[in-house]
């Protein structure tokens, strides 16, 4: 394939740099950005008289045909090309002729590839922000049909307070509503336009580059033609963003690997979601969510590779900066992909409410509400109830029993001032009603929890 850029040099590159340095074989799947950003461009050029009408109407004709023809199969990518902007003005000049030359007037293949990443990305991260949102309402469901399903609340991995099961998976939404945000906040400042920036100096024609700006959807330009170039901090934010997803995601998937083990066997997986051994009959193994949990080393690889591509680039155009889109597209794909598991997986896990309730019965995790009885109903000082408590404790697992199996004779051993109301204050199901504090496991803060995120998701 002839290269648009012949003309400086004397010789043919060798074939090992061509392949080096072609990038058509990840850089195709934004065909129909840069097509779409052709058509503006083309667009504008005639607005400004830079172009001809009719010249224009042969340029968005032939990257209209050639949009049909690659999306139904009939134009296959040449990987021949060096990458999709000049397969696709190849193939423009091909098939009308010198129309199709004079669609790079006033442009670069720097302000080119610029747009077509920011025009990719804004679209791929609109599905992202969707699929997150489902993957809410999924634990969203859960957490409704487990506000009421008692379970330990763990600090350090020990038994610490009983807590709701609802309320553990709603700090999950919260979260992710947060990952929304931040895409949303990312793409916000992404939205700018960089066609127009050329090279890095601009351009001698008088073009409009707030007209394609509009036409494609962006809030504005960028203001400075080297920084609309060189600038793949947007790159580097939604990677940001992704990783953290991806973080949140590791985290649910550590405590549904251990929910699922036998030692916890809190929660069952469906058999769609799990595999078996090749050795060991009884294994079902959640191996989606290990994958996921494996995964995010990946995404947070792919954001420490690009940091690392940028932090020496002078302005303002590099060919490292090739190297951005093979990064943020992995990062994407690797997200989406474990969004799309994981939605379906929430959605059918089964939760073993019993063998909830029967962990949260031992390990005295209702220790602190013994000692706020005695400082709400006997006017005691916390550290001083404290102190009885955790001899309590220790007498308790001396013996092999559990705070609710103490007599009251037993209780007054320790201090006079315990009675039969000793029974409700440590009572599972009252230790959750009594947290009335506002974001608390508490039955009614679960209840407006639920609620806040069906407003955040428009329900």
């Amino acid at each position: 394939m002839n290269k648009m850029w012949a003309g400086r040099q004397t010789k043919e590159t060798d074939k090992i740099a061509d392949d080096f340095n072609s990038s058509i074989h990840f850089d195709s799947r934004m065909y129909r950005q840069d097509i779409t950003g052709s058509i503006a461009h083309a667009t504008m050029l005639a607005h400004r008289g830079i172009i001809s009408n009719e010249d224009k109407e042969k340029i968005i004709e032939g990257l209209t045909g050639i949009l049909g023809d690659i999306e139904s199969g009939k134009l296959p990518f040449d990987l021949e090309a060096e990458d999709i902007h000049m397969f696709i003005e190849g193939e423009l000049t091909a098939r009308i002729g010198d129309a199709g030359k004079r669609l790079h007037t006033a442009r670069s293949r720097n302000d080119q590839v610029a747009v077509d990443i920011r025009l990719y990305l804004r679209d791929e991260v609109t599905i992202v922000i969707e699929m997150v949102k489902e993957l809410i309402d999924a634990l969203a469901s859960q957490a409704e049909a487990n506000k009421r399903t008692i379970m330990p609340g763990y600090t350090h991995l020990q038994r610490a307070q009983p807590i709701v099961f609802g309320h553990h998976l709603l700090a999950y939404c919260m979260m992710l509503i947060r990952d929304v945000t931040r895409l949303e906040d990312a793409v916000a400042r992404m939205n700018y336009s960089p066609l127009g920036s050329c090279a890095l100096s601009g351009t001698t024609y008088n073009t409009d580059r707030r007209m394609t700006a509009e036409l494609l959807g962006f809030d504005g330009i960028m203001e400075n033609s080297m920084d609309g170039v060189s600038d793949r901090d947007f790159c580097l934010e939604l990677m940001s963003a992704f990783s953290i997803i991806m973080m949140h995601l590791s985290r649910l998937s550590e405590e549904i690997i251990l929910w699922s083990s036998w030692e916890f066997s809190f929660v069952e997986l469906d058999d769609a979601y799990t595999t078996g051994s090749s050795i060991m009959p009884q294994k079902k193994n959640s191996d989606m969510a290990e994958l996921v949990r494996g995964k995010t080393g990946r995404v947070y690889g792919d954001l420490v590779a690009l940091l690392t591509v940028l932090k020496g680039l002078p302005l303002a155009y590099n060919k490292d900066m090739q190297e951005d889109k093979e990064a943020v597209f992995d990062s994407l794909d690797t997200v989406k992909k474990c969004v799309e598991i994981f939605i379906p997986m929430i959605k059918t896990m089964k939760v073993k409410a019993d063998n909830m309730y029967r962990a949260a019965c031992r390990g005295f995790i209702n220790a602190t509400d013994l000692a706020d009885y005695l400082v709400a109903s006997k006017g005691m000082p916390f550290r001083t109830a404290y102190k009885i408590t955790g001899g309590i404790i220790g007498y308790c697992i001396e013996k092999g029993k559990i705070l609710d199996d103490l007599t009251v004779e037993e209780y007054k051993s320790f201090d006079e001032n315990f009675d039969e109301g000793v029974y409700e204050a440590i009572s599972l199901e009252n230790c959750i009603a009594r947290r009335i504090s506002e974001g608390s496991t508490g039955y009614a803060s679960v209840d407006g929890q639920i609620e806040y995120v069906k407003k955040f998701l428009g329900k």
